[in-house]
C-alpha cells in the first residue's frame, strides 16, 4: 500500500516518464486517476452503460499500446479526453452505418481502411498540438469546457474567473485552434473528430 501511494502521489509528468518505460503502476496510478471523468465524458454521448464501460477500456488500452510514441510533456488528461471522444465517434459511426454493412462489402472494406485510421491518428495529433498552443488560462479553459465537459460556471469557479471570461477565452481558443489546424493542414479540419469536438457546445 505504501508503495501504490507513492506511486500514486508523483507528479503526472514523472508518471508518464515512467509509462513510457513500462511502469505498470504508473499506469495504474493514471487509470485510477482518470478513469471516472473519462467515463462521465463517454456516457455523454453513448448512453449504453455496458457499451460505456467497453469503450472506457478502449481508451485506457490505447494508453497502453501507444505508450511508447507518447511525448513525456504530453497533458495526458487531455489526450485521453480526446481519444474518448474518437471512441465515442467511431462507436457511432459503426452504429449508424451497421444496417449498410450487412449488404455492401464495398462500404464495409472503405469503413475498415487503415489508412483512414491512420490519417485520424495523425489529425488527432495535429489537435493535440493546436492546444498546445494556446496561452495557459485559454488552454485550461478550453481542456475544462471542451475536453472534460465543465460547464461556464463550472470553469469559472475552477480558475476564479468570470462565467463571461470564460466564454470569451474558449471563443479565442477555438478560433486559435481552427488557424493553427487550417495552417498545418488545411483539410483537417473536415475530420469527423475535430469537427465533433469543436462544436459541442458548453452548458451555460
Amino acid at each position: 500500500m505504501n508503495g501504490y501511494m507513492k506511486q500514486y502521489n508523483t507528479s503526472e509528468q514523472q508518471l508518464l516518464s515512467n509509462l513510457i518505460e513500462d511502469d505498470a503502476s504508473a499506469f495504474d496510478s493514471l487509470y485510477w486517476k482518470y478513469h471516472r471523468p473519462v467515463f462521465s465524458n463517454i456516457i455523454k454521448f453513448i448512453k449504453d452503460q455496458d457499451k460505456a464501460r467497453d469503450l472506457l477500456q478502449e481508451v485506457f488500452i490505447a494508453l497502453w499500446i501507444k505508450r511508447k510514441t507518447l511525448d513525456p510533456s504530453l497533458n495526458i488528461g487531455g489526450w485521453l479526453f480526446v481519444i474518448s471522444y474518437h471512441k465515442c465517434i467511431d462507436h457511432l459511426k459503426r452504429t449508424i452505418a451497421e444496417p449498410l454493412l450487412m449488404d455492401e462489402g464495398s462500404l464495409a472494406d472503405e469503413l475498415i481502411d487503415t489508412g483512414k485510421e491512420r490519417e485520424e491518428e495523425n489529425r488527432l495529433q495535429l489537435l493535440l498540438q493546436a492546444v498546445k498552443q494556446l496561452s495557459p488560462q485559454k488552454r485550461k479553459v478550453f481542456e475544462l469546457c471542451k475536453l472534460k465537459g465543465k460547464t461556464y460556471e463550472e470553469a469559472a469557479l475552477e480558475l476564479n474567473i468570470s462565467k463571461h471570461t470564460v466564454k470569451e477565452y474558449l471563443t479565442a481558443a477555438m478560433r486559435l485552434i481552427k488557424e493553427y489546424i487550417r495552417e498545418q493542414a488545411p483539410h483537417a479540419i473536415q475530420s469527423a473528430g475535430i469537427v465533433f469536438l469543436l462544436s459541442i457546445p458548453p452548458s451555460f
